[in-house]
Protein backbone atom coordinates (compact mmCIF):
# COMPACT_ATOMS: atom_id res chain seq x y z
CA UNK A 1 0.00 0.00 0.00
CA UNK A 2 1.14 3.59 -0.68
CA UNK A 3 1.24 6.54 0.88
CA UNK A 4 -0.53 9.79 -0.41
CA UNK A 5 0.77 12.85 0.56
CA UNK A 6 -1.32 15.20 2.39
CA UNK A 7 -3.18 17.64 1.07
CA UNK A 8 -5.12 21.08 2.26
CA UNK A 9 -8.65 20.81 1.35
CA UNK A 10 -9.58 23.72 -1.02
CA UNK A 11 -11.63 25.76 1.48
CA UNK A 12 -8.89 26.05 4.04
CA UNK A 13 -6.98 26.93 1.32
CA UNK A 14 -8.90 30.08 0.27
CA UNK A 15 -9.39 30.89 3.95
CA UNK A 16 -5.56 31.20 4.48
CA UNK A 17 -5.25 33.20 1.22
CA UNK A 18 -8.19 34.73 2.89
CA UNK A 19 -6.77 35.65 6.47
CA UNK A 20 -3.32 36.42 5.03
CA UNK A 21 -4.83 39.31 2.51
CA UNK A 22 -6.71 41.21 5.15
CA UNK A 23 -4.03 42.07 7.30
CA UNK A 24 -2.38 45.30 7.38
CA UNK A 25 0.63 45.41 5.76
CA UNK A 26 1.43 49.30 5.46
CA UNK A 27 2.23 49.69 2.28
CA UNK A 28 1.84 52.48 0.36
CA UNK A 29 -0.70 52.82 -2.99
CA UNK A 30 0.28 52.82 -6.26
CA UNK A 31 0.41 56.48 -7.73
CA UNK A 32 -2.94 55.17 -9.86
CA UNK A 33 -4.89 53.82 -6.97
CA UNK A 34 -5.60 57.55 -4.90
CA UNK A 35 -5.81 60.95 -5.70
CA UNK A 36 -7.96 64.07 -4.63
CA UNK A 37 -10.49 65.76 -6.82
CA UNK A 38 -11.90 69.17 -6.37
CA UNK A 39 -13.64 70.71 -3.46
CA UNK A 40 -16.79 70.96 -2.99
CA UNK A 41 -18.15 67.69 -4.39
CA UNK A 42 -21.65 67.18 -3.43
CA UNK A 43 -21.82 64.27 -0.99
CA UNK A 44 -23.83 61.22 -2.62
CA UNK A 45 -24.96 57.70 -1.21
CA UNK A 46 -23.24 54.96 -2.37
CA UNK A 47 -23.73 55.25 -6.34
CA UNK A 48 -23.67 52.45 -8.45
CA UNK A 49 -22.86 54.29 -11.84
CA UNK A 50 -21.73 52.93 -15.47
CA UNK A 51 -18.18 53.74 -13.86
CA UNK A 52 -18.66 51.29 -10.69
CA UNK A 53 -19.66 52.29 -6.86
CA UNK A 54 -18.96 55.62 -5.29
CA UNK A 55 -19.01 55.44 -2.10
CA UNK A 56 -18.57 58.86 0.20
CA UNK A 57 -18.14 59.33 3.61
CA UNK A 58 -17.20 62.49 5.64
CA UNK A 59 -15.29 63.24 9.39
CA UNK A 60 -15.79 65.74 11.55
CA UNK A 61 -14.67 66.25 14.78
CA UNK A 62 -13.79 62.65 15.11
CA UNK A 63 -17.69 61.92 13.82
CA UNK A 64 -18.13 59.68 11.10
CA UNK A 65 -20.92 60.00 8.65
CA UNK A 66 -22.13 59.08 5.02
CA UNK A 67 -21.40 56.15 3.43
CA UNK A 68 -20.73 53.58 6.91
CA UNK A 69 -21.30 50.29 8.18
CA UNK A 70 -20.89 47.15 6.20
CA UNK A 71 -20.98 48.57 2.26
CA UNK A 72 -21.56 45.66 -0.01
CA UNK A 73 -19.70 45.96 -3.49
CA UNK A 74 -20.56 43.39 -6.23
CA UNK A 75 -17.09 41.49 -7.22
CA UNK A 76 -15.20 43.18 -10.14
CA UNK A 77 -16.76 46.43 -9.69
CA UNK A 78 -15.07 49.36 -9.97
CA UNK A 79 -14.93 51.37 -6.47
CA UNK A 80 -13.93 55.06 -5.95
CA UNK A 81 -13.82 55.88 -2.60
CA UNK A 82 -13.80 59.39 -1.65
CA UNK A 83 -12.92 60.58 1.99
CA UNK A 84 -13.19 64.07 3.50
CA UNK A 85 -11.61 64.76 6.83
CA UNK A 86 -11.66 68.00 8.53
CA UNK A 87 -7.68 66.95 10.03
CA UNK A 88 -4.64 65.89 8.41
CA UNK A 89 -4.64 61.87 8.26
CA UNK A 90 -4.31 58.91 6.11
CA UNK A 91 -6.88 56.39 4.93
CA UNK A 92 -6.56 52.42 4.18
CA UNK A 93 -8.33 50.20 2.41
CA UNK A 94 -7.26 47.07 4.26
CA UNK A 95 -6.41 43.60 2.21
CA UNK A 96 -6.22 46.13 -0.82
CA UNK A 97 -3.13 47.86 1.00
CA UNK A 98 -4.17 51.30 -0.70
CA UNK A 99 -3.15 54.74 1.49
CA UNK A 100 -4.09 58.08 0.80
CA UNK A 101 -3.05 61.30 2.48
CA UNK A 102 -5.93 63.45 3.58
CA UNK A 103 -5.67 66.91 3.57
CA UNK A 104 -8.39 69.03 5.85
CA UNK A 105 -11.47 69.82 4.11
CA UNK A 106 -10.74 68.72 0.67
CA UNK A 107 -12.20 65.04 -0.98
CA UNK A 108 -9.63 62.13 -1.50
CA UNK A 109 -10.27 59.28 -4.17
CA UNK A 110 -9.26 56.19 -3.93
CA UNK A 111 -10.17 54.33 -7.03
CA UNK A 112 -9.77 50.48 -7.51
CA UNK A 113 -11.53 47.30 -9.03
CA UNK A 114 -12.71 44.94 -6.07
CA UNK A 115 -11.41 41.95 -7.27
CA UNK A 116 -10.83 39.79 -3.33
CA UNK A 117 -13.70 38.73 -1.96
CA UNK A 118 -14.11 39.14 1.43
CA UNK A 119 -14.94 42.14 4.03
CA UNK A 120 -12.43 44.90 4.68
CA UNK A 121 -12.08 47.68 7.03
CA UNK A 122 -11.36 51.07 5.57
CA UNK A 123 -9.72 53.77 8.64
CA UNK A 124 -8.01 56.31 9.55
CA UNK A 125 -4.43 55.73 10.81
CA UNK A 126 -3.53 58.41 12.34
CA UNK A 127 -7.00 58.94 14.69
CA UNK A 128 -7.30 54.76 14.66
CA UNK A 129 -11.07 54.73 13.53
CA UNK A 130 -12.46 53.02 11.43
CA UNK A 131 -14.47 54.50 8.52
CA UNK A 132 -16.42 51.13 7.19
CA UNK A 133 -16.28 47.61 6.08
CA UNK A 134 -16.16 46.76 2.27
CA UNK A 135 -17.74 43.59 1.97
CA UNK A 136 -16.80 42.36 -1.68
CA UNK A 137 -18.68 39.23 -2.90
Amino acid sequence: MTARPARFPLALTGLALAVGLTACAGTAAPDTAAGSSSPGTAPSSRASTPAGQRIEVQVSGGQVGGDTGRVPVAAGEHVTLVITNDVADEVHVHGYDLEAELSPGQPTEIAFDATIPGVFEVELHEAGTQLLSLQVG
